[in-house]
């Protein structure tokens, strides 16, 4: 199941068409069946992700993290304090740097200038607030079937979209 986006740096999760969003959905649906199995296997068992962001402890920040973590993935946290005074020079050498520590990087709550500056430089997925309530993807939890909570619907659509992004 292929959802054929483009393969870029930066995942167009929000212009989906209707047919990549009912796949995405049912990837979720696939994921929950098997959350409910003992035996459910870590596709992203390797995988190193970069969690951009200013706070460790922030509701979305602890929601990407345990999404990750339960495909398999190791999530570091990169706080954007280190990064508020940087030029627009540093920052892309940063991207250049963080592209080279991990697969993928999740920005939440940073500058606009800074994610710019982080996507064009990165050469691997690079997500503007993919595990947020505000994220496009988020609606698409209102789709997945059965009777879980709509946290657990938001994260397994998370899930499915990090899965076909990263695979």
């Amino acid at each position: 199941m292929t959802l054929g986006l483009p393969m870029t740096n930066r995942p167009e999760f929000d212009s989906l068409s209707a047919r990549q969003a009912a796949e995405l959905v049912e990837h979720a649906h696939v994921l929950m069946d098997r959350a409910r199995d003992a035996s459910c296997d870590r596709p992203l068992q390797g995988k190193y992700l970069g969690l951009v962001c200013p706070s460790p402890d922030a509701a979305d920040a602890v929601f990407f993290r345990r999404a990750a973590a339960e495909l398999g993935a190791n999530v570091a946290v990169i706080r954007t304090e280190s990064m508020e005074s940087d030029s627009t020079q540093e920052m892309q050498s940063t991207g250049r740097v963080l592209a080279r520590l991990y697969d993928a990087l999740e920005c939440q709550g940073v500058r606009p200038a800074l994610f710019e500056c982080l996507w064009r430089a990165a050469d691997v997925p690079v997500y503007a607030g993919l595990a947020t309530p505000a994220h496009p993807t988020a609606v698409l939890a209102a789709m997945v079937r059965g009777d879980a909570a709509p946290e657990d619907k938001r994260r397994f659509v998370l899930q499915a979209a990090l899965l076909k992004s990263l695979l």
